[in-house]
């Protein structure tokens, strides 16, 4: 019931839910399909994937442990600016690992604090975190849910596609360090630590670390429906919290988008659109980073995998297209929401923008 409670809540406030829902009815008159073939739209393989990781992070999380990390770092930090590259180079270290999403869930509220320990301009600092765990969870097939699902279609292993991507994220990752150096300043910081916490859960830490390796091996033997089963089993078990602490509707917001751009890609104006998207120069890659810009990177991937088998220059669009305007990635919008910083909307676009640019002539070169 509280499970219930929280969606219900929650349903009410998802606009991005709202925005796909409100659509399906027209799709559906427009391309009518069975109700077989909308069910066949979604990627379950992926849903499954990402509820599992989801989990595991979720536990990792509540553990208290990747905190204390976070806490940890401040040790050896003597400057706003060695603060802010270490809590960037974290940010995109745990992206790859635990997807940016909830790497920002995760470091947000520890960079709040430490915002108010430090003097540190909290704003500035969580934009840079935005973009740092974009480039970082660029690494990985888990880092982000684009990569995800790409992986996925792709049939690559883990190692294929980390190494397809390790060019363009280790550059952008390059790129915003950079930035970073020059955003802030050198100036000394007076740190006040805080206390460790006493109550940090070492075992849940211990099994839900062990168990992101398992999972992976899961999905890279097309088992993480069963595996995502599996651990959602032993967290019912064992740590219910767990799975109640959790985005289930992030899921549902998933299914929708698999099903609205499934039956959107079926529609012959929107075929002639991605046509012409696929015939700009280097296409695939272009025309992926700026349809990000419109509707996000994500719903990018999902809609343009069906008109290319260029796996590598799809890829790194729709990762370019995670930076540039706010809705470029969700993660930025996680950012922008959690902070309630005031005027951080307007600063967030006045580095992102450059970001962008230069991110796309970087991949451009690259490929």
């Amino acid at each position: 019931m509280p499970l219930l409670r929280r969606v219900l809540s929650r349903l009410t406030e998802d606009y991005l839910l709202l925005a796909l829902l409100m659509p399906l009815p027209i799709l559906l008159w427009l391309q009518p399909t069975a109700a077989p073939d909308v069910i066949a739209l979604v990627d379950w393989h992926t849903v499954a994937a990402l509820a599992g990781l989801m989990l595991l992070s979720r536990a990792l999380e509540d553990s208290g442990y990747l905190a204390r990390f976070a806490t940890w770092l401040l040790a050896f930090c003597h400057s706003e600016r060695v603060l802010a590259i270490l809590l960037m180079l974290f940010a995109a270290l745990l992206s790859a690992i635990v997807t940016n999403d909830v790497a920002l869930f995760i470091l947000l509220p520890i960079s709040l604090s430490i915002g108010r320990l430090t003097g540190l301009p909290v704003g500035r600092l969580i934009i840079f975190l935005a973009l740092a765990v974009n480039a970082g969870s660029a690494l990985t097939p888990i880092g982000n849910p684009q990569n995800l699902l790409l992986w996925q279609a792709s049939g690559y292993r883990f190692w294929q596609f980390s190494l397809m991507m390790a060019p363009l994220a280790l550059s952008l990752l390059l790129l915003t360090i950079l930035l970073g150096c020059a955003a802030f300043s050198g100036s000394k910081l007076n740190i006040m630590l805080p206390h460790n916490n006493n109550s940090d859960n070492r075992r849940l830490f211990g099994w839900s670390l062990a168990g992101y390796p398992l999972f992976i091996l899961a999905m890279e033997y097309q088992l993480a429906p069963y595996a995502g089963l599996a651990v959602l089993a032993a967290y019912l078990l064992l740590k219910r919290s767990i799975v109640f602490g959790i985005d289930w509707l992030l899921l549902l917001v998933f299914i929708l988008m698999f099903i609205d751009l499934g039956l959107l890609a079926q529609l012959p104006l929107m075929q002639q659109l991605a046509a012409q998207l696929m015939a700009l120069p280097d296409g695939s890659y272009i025309g992926s980073a700026l349809l990000s810009q419109l509707i996000s990177n994500v719903p990018a991937a999902i809609f343009l995998q069906h008109f290319t088998d260029n796996w590598r220059a799809l890829s790194w669009g729709v990762t370019v297209g995670g930076f540039g305007l706010a809705i470029g990635s969700l993660a930025n919008l996680i950012a922008l929401r959690l902070s309630k910083q005031p005027g951080l909307w307007r600063e967030f676009h006045y580095w992102s923008l450059p970001v962008f640019a230069l991110s796309l002539l970087l991949g451009w070169l690259l490929l």
